[in-house]
């Protein structure tokens, strides 16, 4: 029975079961997940959807359709996970952000097509999302040799490094037996196919914005802005050093969590601390904001607050980390790791207009979705 969709094309309904680590909003891949489920409820109903997570996490209301528990699937070893909750009258398995390769492994012998979205570097980096421990960026494939320069030489850290190297090579290797793979960015498939996979079986959907409604902004002068986890992975220190060179005359509001919190607030008394950020919030802030710095040292699989950012109208200086590159306009994007081009750029773009960037519009997002969800499902 075909449905009525809101999108380009007519599909027909598929019985569906998302399958993650938890149920949360707290990050952007957290917030993709739920923006792939709305809009398959809007689609085909709450029956056709179904949802199973290993945590919840209470950052976020639970959607309309079935959600279920199912232990072990939050687990970031390997651990046991019972696959029978996990199948009911699903017809196609989605799987998003599951790293522990039991469960994917579980869920391929179970005979259902399985589609297994990557959204982190943890199938072919064992180690800081590509970044090395002498603050370089890697491009190799991860081995033994390769990989040893960014663990330790004790022999407890050695211990470690066997340990993620052997759990990096059980994700992979999982990954080969799914039916599909979609990535958010080329960048994240050039480094699945050169870790080993197919080029043929991954496939690039890039996530889409939503649940930014119109809002009145947040109380406050307008802002230099950071989103994201407050982690030396994502730069807010160098966020807060391009902002000082840059001579801005504009306060740099900070929204965000993490373990970095603390030396920010000794380092740099002077930026506004917001703390994690809920979504319907986030629209104030970007309509505070003259301009948006992302200085990612990790190489950033997609970067969504970014594709945000420009949504609103924001320009985004950033560096030309990971994907980024493939949602940025250009102007105000700097050389990885080069805080002076950060600055520089910052003063380029701040307060221009900008508008989003074509190819990232939900409809047409979703449509590639289904069609893969067609060819692999019976």
């Amino acid at each position: 029975m075909a449905a009525t969709l809101p999108f380009r094309y007519g599909f027909p309904v598929i019985r569906v079961r998302h399958v993650t680590d938890r149920l949360s909003a707290r990050g952007g891949a957290d917030w993709h997940l739920l923006g792939v489920i709305r809009s398959q409820i809007e689609a085909w109903g709450a029956d056709a959807v179904r949802l199973a997570v290993g945590q919840v996490d209470g950052t976020v209301p639970a959607p309309p359709c079935p959600v279920e528990v199912v232990p072990g699937l939050e687990a970031r070893v390997r651990a046991p996970v019972d696959p029978g909750p996990l199948l009911g009258p699903a017809a196609l398995i989605h799987v998003h952000n599951v790293v522990n390769p039991a469960a994917l492994e579980r869920l391929v012998r179970a005979g259902r097509p399985v589609v297994a979205t990557v959204q982190d570097h943890r199938s072919f980096c064992p180690g800081r999302g590509k970044w090395t421990a002498a603050d370089e960026v890697c491009r190799e494939p991860f081995g033994p040799a390769r990989c040893a320069g960014c663990f330790g030489a004790s022999e407890k850290e050695r211990r470690y490094l066997a340990a993620m190297l052997e759990l990096t090579r059980d994700r992979l290797a999982a990954l080969r037996e799914v039916s599909a793979v979609t990535v958010l960015s080329r960048y994240m498939k050039r480094e699945l196919v050169t870790a080993g996979l197919a080029a043929e079986r991954v496939h690039v959907i890039p996530p889409f914005v939503h649940g930014l409604e119109d809002g009145e902004a947040e109380a406050g002068p307008p802002c230099a802005l950071f989103v994201g986890r407050l982690v030396e992975a994502k730069g807010p220190l160098d966020a807060v050093e391009a902002w000082r060179r840059s001579g801005l005359d504009l306060p740099l509001v900070l929204a965000g969590t993490g373990s970095a919190r603390e030396r920010i607030s000794e380092r740099a008394p002077e930026v506004e601390l917001c703390g994690w950020v809920p979504h319907e919030r986030l629209a104030g802030l970007y309509r505070r904001a003259r301009l948006l710095l992302m200085p990612c040292r990790w190489q950033e699989p997609f970067g969504i607050v970014g594709l945000e950012a420009l949504s609103r109208g924001v320009p985004v200086a950033a560096w030309d980390s990971g994907g980024v590159r493939e949602w940025h306009p250009g102007p105000g994007l700097a050389p990885w790791g080069d805080v002076d081009a950060l600055a520089r750029a910052a003063r380029e773009v701040v307060g221009g207009a900008t508008p989003p960037p074509r190819g990232f519009e939900r409809d047409a997002l979703m449509d590639r979705l289904h069609a893969l969800y067609l060819a692999v499902a019976p």
